[in-house]
């Protein structure tokens, strides 16, 4: 017993010194990556990087602070004495080990191949991926079978439209003539001028002509006439203040690149039919969700920029070696590119949840390779040569890896049994992303690890002879 609770000590003191820094580390790095979602432009996405960065963190502080309590506690007093059985244990391994020390022997081998085929398909996924099409169409993220949604299309079959574009008109003297022509030439014009996209218009002057059997009073009269029009629905046009109108625009259901072109296109018609004394906007639903569109397509780039550039620093700091800094990223570079690859034959567009999945493979793909890595240079610094060094290090560290990689997979698949499209397609992605991650950490990083040894000054302790391999 005495043996057995020796062992626990110096497995706790081992785990303290070796594994935590090394978790710590990559917990700064997965966690810098998250954070870059919280300069996406879209709320929903900040908020998902915030729950992310804490739930990484409670995760480590519940690692440190429970787990490894826990399980010194039980090899320390609940731990038998079988020291000749676990030594027997040790000199025969496992399935798993022999697996990866025959991956790795074959990545040594092949390593130029690998880094070739890797870097090739990662570069066309780049470039596919940048005119990758975005979907905010709330529609498609349902299960397209329910009632509700047969509901909607129904609607829109019977009065033309469900979606609506608003101009916002704003004059110091909103009921002047000259106003109220304008208002109501551009109220009538915009069917003609958009008679594929506008359904109907309405503004405060077409309902004033209701009341006035189809005939614009001058403005003393108009304003009387505003005075009869109902609380409720004079709300829709004016506000409290008289100083804003809005003129409303149903509109065809759009695609969404569809949508942005007719924005683009009335903008454009309004500056050519402005009034001096008008200011004028456009908004409404439609319009933000052109500008998530563009939150989903230029600023995921910026989110993946931004969170390598954070991860790259922040491993800078720490190891102060800039081969060092970078070899972690190099594999997450691949994913990013096989992804958007992936992507592109699987026919998916964006949507506020993939777009997040440069952020999640920095994050879960920085932590694999910085795990990797720093048992690599813990081996050389035993004085293991590179080869036997990394054959150490995914076989101490990679049954680690995988299984965690496995377990992740598998509480992401719980999303595959949703029948919404958008929490769906987010599972697969993920689960393919996670998948890319585990293959980039076992089958690329020996690779790279052992191509870039030699920029990387090792201090050996000399504690192992003499060893054969790639230096």
């Amino acid at each position: 017993m005495n043996n057995d609770k020796k062992k626990a000590k110096a497995s706790l003191n081992k785990t303290i010194t070796k594994m935590v820094p090394a978790v710590l580390t990559a917990m700064i790095a997965t966690t810098l990556g998250f954070i870059s979602l919280y300069t996406s432009p879209v709320p929903m996405i900040q908020d998902f990087g915030k729950m992310l960065t804490i739930g990484l963190v409670v995760s480590f502080i519940l690692g440190i602070f429970l787990l490894i309590p826990i399980l010194f506690i039980r090899d320390y007093f609940f731990s038998e004495d079988k020291g000749k059985q676990r030594q027997l244990r040790k000199k025969i391994p496992s399935n798993i080990d022999k697996v990866l020390d025959w991956i790795t022997g074959k990545t040594i081998t092949f390593r130029w191949g690998i880094i070739i085929i890797v870097a090739v398909t990662a570069a066309f996924g780049i470039w596919m991926d940048l005119d990758a099409d975005a979907e905010t169409d709330v529609e498609t993220f349902m299960p397209q079978d329910t009632q509700e949604l047969n509901d909607i299309h129904k609607l829109r079959d019977v009065i033309g439209t469900t979606d609506q574009i608003s101009i916002v008109y704003e004059s110091d003297d909103i009921f002047s003539d000259q106003v109220n022509t304008w208002v109501d030439d551009l109220t009538e014009s915009l069917e003609t001028e958009f008679p594929d996209v506008v359904v109907k218009t309405n503004s405060l002057t077409s309902v004033v002509k209701q009341m006035n059997d189809e005939e614009l009073p001058e403005a003393e009269e108009f304003k009387e006439e505003v005075a009869n029009i109902p609380e409720d629905q004079l709300k829709l046009f004016l506000n409290e203040s008289e100083t804003k109108g809005v003129i409303s625009i149903g509109i065809e259901h759009l695609e969404a690149y569809d949508l942005e072109l007719f924005i683009d296109d009335l903008g454009v018609y309004l500056e050519n039919n402005d009034l001096v004394t008008v200011d004028t906007t456009i908004t409404g639903k439609s319009v933000l969700d052109v500008e998530m569109i563009q939150g989903l397509t230029t600023g995921r780039y910026q989110m993946t920029l931004i969170g390598m550039g954070l991860v790259f620093l922040s491993l800078l700091v720490i190891y102060r070696n800039l081969v060092k800094a970078f070899i972690p990223l190099l594999p997450i570079i691949f994913i990013v590119g096989w992804s958007g690859l992936i992507m592109y034959f699987l026919d998916m567009s964006y949507t506020p949840l993939t777009a997040t999945l440069g952020a999640l493979i920095i994050g879960i793909g920085t932590e694999f390779t910085v795990l990797i890595m720093e048992r690599y240079y813990e081996e050389r610094e035993k004085g293991y040569q590179s080869r036997e060094a990394i054959k150490m290090a995914n076989k101490n560290i990679g049954k680690a890896v995988f299984v965690s990689a496995i377990t992740t997979i598998g509480g992401f698949s719980a999303l595959l049994a949703s029948d919404f499209v958008i929490l769906n397609n987010f599972g697969l992605m993920t689960l393919i992303n996670i998948s890319l991650a585990l293959f980039s950490t076992l089958i690329v990083m020996p690779p790279i690890l052992i191509i870039l040894d030699r920029f990387v000054k090792i201090k050996q302790s000399n504690l192992i002879s003499s060893h054969t391999g790639l230096s």
